[in-house]
């Protein structure tokens, strides 16, 4: 129902009026003429001052734009590690088309470098070539790379985690999945869809990474805790290597005892494990749940060799590190969501249209 009520005088109620010059300037504790030089930008007035005028004007309403308090270049650093996987070629797209939309004022530098080189990752950290605002890393989990990290941190460095979260540091945000219910999610649907008793086959990248030890133990245990038919493997570490992976699925296949019966791999390297199946002529046959939506995925989820595949939404990932870190260095006004970032699940029934590497 729209409302019209009027006045005594048979006419609509005039509309509130805006916080004038006099309210703002108590509301800040300042004069009516410093509250001037402030929103019209006439002169120069202490930083501190600057910013309680702007944060009263704020709190009142006030409809105009109001002074931004940033002076100067704001830098963030993004670091990460060199592999030639869809997953972080995508992820370096992403950044790459983030970044255009950036205010001139944001400078974004990014590194790539050899995730096993921890010194170089350290001094990567710890002694960048310009000032530092605000770091985004997506590298492995040691005890040199949280120890620099927790040394910038103390020094005012606002850091987020990319991809893979890193333990015992004071982060300001991981923008990632939950990889410890995205391996349980796997081993949820392997166990649903391996109607016979075997084993099941855990492949990884690098346990190094948080992100390979929080997925291959989600998988492991929902399998335990549900699936009393299936017994899991530990895991095997294949580097995102497809031969490396072609040599594990082989020697499980062959090995004597219960039949395989499935298999999750959290990294790449998927074609050694295409490879493998199709020469035993077990395609479609072991259940295959693995991570990231790539154009090879893509053609294993449509001819049957996959079953299940979890993405983790590169371009999401980027966007939310962007968002925590612009909103600590005062470039965003509202606190973006926290807790982290959604997967999704594909299977050969749900593929997009879009390629993933465009």
């Amino acid at each position: 129902m729209i409302d019209t009520a009027v006045n005594a005088s048979g006419t609509p109620p005039r509309r509130k009026r805006s916080a004038r010059f006099i309210e703002i300037a108590q509301a800040a504790n300042v004069s009516v003429a410093t509250v001037n030089r402030v929103l019209n930008e006439h002169g120069s007035v202490a930083p501190a001052t600057r910013a309680r005028v702007v944060a009263a004007a704020k709190q009142l309403g006030v409809p105009r734009a109001l002074p931004d308090l940033r002076h100067g270049l704001t830098r963030l650093d993004v670091i990460l590690a060199r592999s030639p996987t869809p997953f972080f070629r995508r992820l370096e797209f992403a950044l790459q088309q983030s970044m255009q939309l950036l205010d001139r004022h944001i400078v974004v530098h990014r590194h790539v470098l050899d995730e096993d080189d921890d010194e170089q990752i350290a001094r990567a950290i710890l002694r960048p070539s310009q000032r530092c605002d605000g770091l985004a890393v997506a590298i492995h989990d040691t005890p040199r790379v949280r120890e620099a990290l927790r040394s910038v941190i103390a020094q005012g460095v606002r850091v987020v985690t990319l991809m893979s979260d890193i333990g015992e540091v004071p982060r300001l945000h991981y923008a990632g999945i939950d990889n410890l219910h995205a391996g349980r999610t796997a081993g949820h649907f392997i166990g649903r869809l391996a109607r016979r008793a075997g084993r099941v086959l855990v492949l990884s990248n690098s346990l190094a990474y948080r992100a390979h030890v929080d997925r291959t133990s989600g998988c492991r245990a929902v399998i335990a805790e549900r699936f009393a038919h299936l017994m899991c493997s530990e895991p095997i570490e294949c580097f995102d290597d497809p031969d490396r992976a072609y040599l594990a699925v082989s020697s499980a296949l062959k090995a004597k005892g219960s039949e395989l019966v499935g298999l999750y791999h959290s990294g790449a390297g998927s074609a050694g494990i295409a490879a493998a199946l199709e020469r035993a002529g077990r395609a479609g046959e072991v259940v295959w749940a693995g991570h990231e939506l790539s154009d090879e995925h893509r053609e294993l989820l449509a001819r049957g060799t996959m079953d299940l595949v979890i993405d983790q939404d590169p371009d999401g990932q980027v966007l939310s590190s962007l968002q925590h870190l612009l909103h600590a260095c005062g470039w965003l006004d509202a606190a973006p969501a926290g807790g982290p970032n959604e997967f999704r699940l594909f299977c050969a029934e749900n593929l997009p249209a879009r390629p993933y590497l465009d």
